[in-house]
């Protein structure tokens, strides 16, 4: 049983910043990418941002500059610290992870979304 946990989110002023967390626990063999996505009310989901296994990042370029992706291996956790925070940022934000289960299988999980609201 595989299960991404986000937590973090909140209720912030415009210039804020929040960090997103996701732990995924479970039977994993290997994670493979890790990404955040967000769905903001009346618009599509849309990928923030990645992390592969070996560390490279990739970002929505809305948020380049003032998101930061990382990611805690031994911990299978993820982190996206966001600064300098726009309404245009609210949204719930999803945890999403590329991995193999311990029978080899390939699976891409979801959590649950964290609210993340952005006042003007």
């Amino acid at each position: 049983q595989v299960q991404l946990v986000e937590s973090g989110g909140g209720l912030v002023q415009a210039g804020g910043s929040l960090r997103l967390s996701c732990a995924a626990s479970g039977n994993i063999s290997r994670i493979n990418t890790m990404n955040w996505y967000r769905q903001a009310p009346g618009k599509q989901l849309e990928l923030v941002a990645s992390i592969s296994s070996w560390g490279s990042k990739a970002y929505e370029d809305s948020v380049l500059g003032r998101f930061t992706i990382s990611r805690d291996y031994a911990k299978n956790t993820m982190y996206l610290q966001m600064n300098s925070l726009k309404p245009e940022d609210t949204a719930v934000y999803y945890c999403n992870a590329e991995l193999h289960v311990d029978d080899g299988s390939e699976y891409d999980y979801w959590g649950q979304g964290t609210q993340v609201t952005v006042s003007s």
